[in-house]
């Protein structure tokens, strides 16, 4: 189990051999991306003599609670805080997705509540225009009543009036016969019995004739009150249809503005699809740049690395031949002054730093193998895998192979280091050999070949490519950072494309709907004009047609009081033609 851990080191007396290192336990290691704290246990670990009091490292241990691997823990920890701090990035990213839907889902159902109360008035508008249609229907149907009595009561007046000048005709024929008569009486003639009686009578008979007008008169009157009646009714009714027309004069005006609205929102979305379009090409730029320069960076590596397995060749080379003169030389003078029990302690503490060294750099390697299968790994993920987890694995990549360069650079200082000690032990061993009166061959003596300016040399290029390694890698991450903002950009403004493509939507949907809703109050309007505009003509009609039957029954009445003033007058003058009783006695 893998645990995070603090390297402590107690200073030891002269007999203890050196300092005691001890690793207390802080943290451990529960799955990839979650740690908790444990109890703050101390456990020997002698391998980690070479750290630094306080460091910080990461110690594995098997289930004996014995230490199987330490490393040091700097660039783990940096990878999981970077790690941490993707996924909070990634987090905040939803929240603000999550926030930006449920506005917009907010904004729907305020729109559709709106529209559904919309509905419901206008049903509720249609509802009571065909109520008022109904009763409409019905007062024209007590208009077709009335112009019905009407008719019939103009029927009547003409027969009456065919009648009255049928009578009229008749007399005028007796007025003329009585004219005959009255110029016999003027010879000298009067009218017998008889005559007299026949006259009477149809003086009588005429001044009967003669209808009265009283009921005619009153059956017009009510005529008169039913259609000022069904007139106050329809007045509300025009009321109402030019209060429809000024709402659809509204409507009219808020569909015109509502279009200005959805053509203004049309070029946003377009200005914000150009702007898209922009940012969308120079992300591709950047990821080209960014792609080229990794590979350039790829090969200096791999350029840094066949310098580095050429100078540990040498190096090994150098550190096995005899022939050759590299690193720290032991001073053999001073060394055979030194007690004999003083050498071999000296002997025995190089000796056991050596089997430290060797141990170290042997886990070392293992770990360095370690990530070089990871990154082959990853390098064959990163073949095969989609579009959306290149990236990812690329970053994952980059991170393990800056933990593969850094262990690999402290593997040479410390493969160097180990292989100087080496060599310094055997000077040591030689000479305590020597001095102990045992047989050793002088390597010393001879020719040496000194490698050190070949190494130097080697060593100043592998910095010069380790120093452009790291610019390369500081550009590579500000392009990085760069096309993660530009993607940053891009999703946010294809989100944001996304919500003004909705919006713009909704409000085409709602333009379409209220200029349906427009035309139907238009049609609705247009019909209830229709429908009242014939009942209103009708009303008219009848009006002038009951006025003209009014000035007809004033003429019609003025004539028959002139003709029973006539006939008064005719049946005074028919009594002064008549035998008078005296006479006919005499």
């Amino acid at each position: 189990m893998l645990y995070l851990a603090e390297v402590q080191k107690q200073k030891g007396g002269l007999l203890s051999g050196g300092a005691k290192t001890e690793l207390k336990l802080l943290a451990c290691q529960r799955t990839d991306q979650n740690w908790s704290t444990v109890s703050e246990e101390v456990i020997a670990a002698e391998d980690a003599s070479k750290l630094n009091d306080g460091a910080l490292v990461l110690v594995e241990l098997n289930p004996n609670r014995q230490v199987q691997r330490i490393q040091e823990a700097g660039r783990p920890l940096v990878n999981i805080l970077q790690n941490f701090s993707r996924q909070l990035e990634k987090f905040k990213l939803k929240e603000d997705e999550i926030d930006q839907w449920k506005q917009s889902l907010t904004f729907q159902a305020q729109e559709l509540n709106r529209r559904e109360m919309d509905m419901e008035a206008r049903l509720e508008q249609l509802q009571q225009m065909e109520d008022e249609l109904q009763r409409l229907e019905e007062q024209k149907q007590e208009v077709e009543t009335s112009r019905g009595e009407i008719e019939r009561l103009q029927a009547e007046i003409e027969r009456n009036r065919q009648e009255l000048e049928g009578a009229w005709e008749h007399l005028r024929g007796e007025q003329r016969r009585l004219d005959e008569r009255q110029a016999d009486f003027q010879q000298g003639t009067v009218l017998d019995e008889e005559q007299s009686r026949v006259m009477s009578e149809l003086l009588d008979r005429l001044s009967t004739c003669i209808p009265p007008t009283e009921t005619v008169k009153e059956h017009l009157h009510l005529a008169f009150e039913f259609i000022e009646k069904q007139q106050a009714t329809l007045i509300p009714h025009w009321q109402k249809l030019e209060e429809q027309k000024t709402a659809i004069a509204q409507q009219q005006a808020e569909v015109e503005r509502l279009s200005q609205t959805f053509s203004d929102r049309q070029n946003a979305w377009q200005q914000a699809q150009n702007s898209l379009a922009q940012h969308t090409a120079q992300l591709q730029v950047n990821t080209a740049v960014l792609t080229g320069k990794q590979e350039y960076a790829q090969i200096i590596k791999e350029q840094l690395r066949n310098q580095e397995e050429l100078y540990q060749q040498i190096h090994s080379l150098a550190a096995t031949s005899g022939d050759v003169v590299l690193g720290q030389q032991a001073d053999v003078e001073a060394l055979e002054k030194k007690p004999l029990e003083e050498l071999q302690k000296i002997v025995q503490d190089l000796q056991y730093k050596l089997e430290i060294d060797a141990s170290f750099v042997h886990d070392q390697e293992q770990e360095l193998k370690y990530k070089q299968e990871t990154i082959e790994e990853l390098q064959n993920k990163i073949n095969h895998a989609s579009d959306h987890d290149h990236i990812n694995l690329e970053l994952e990549l980059t991170d393990e192979t800056d933990l593969y360069q850094m262990l690999n650079s402290s593997l040479v200082g410390q493969r160097r280091n180990m292989l100087q000690h080496q060599k310094f032990l055997k000077q040591h061993q030689a000479v305590l050999l020597r001095r102990q009166g045992h047989t050793v061959t002088d390597e010393e003596n001879g020719n040496k070949i000194n490698l050190e300016p070949i190494l130097l040399q080697i060593e100043t290029q592998r910095q010069q490519h380790s120093q452009e390694i790291q610019k390369l890698e500081r550009e590579i991450e500000q392009i990085r950072a760069g096309v993660e903002l530009n993607q940053g950009m891009i999703d946010n403004q294809t989100h944001d494309l996304e919500e003004k493509r909705q919006e713009l939507k909704a409000i085409e949907e709602n333009l379409l709907s209220l200029q349906k809703a427009t035309a139907e109050c238009c049609g609705r309007v247009n019909l209830y004009e229709e429908a009242l505009q014939p009942i209103q003509d009708s009303l008219d009609g009848l009006r002038q047609k009951l006025q003209g039957i009014g000035e007809s029954l004033d003429q019609f009445q003025e004539t028959g009081d002139s003709q029973l003033q006539a006939i008064a007058l005719m049946r005074h003058t028919l009594q002064g033609l008549m035998p008078q009783p005296e006479l006919i006695a005499s």
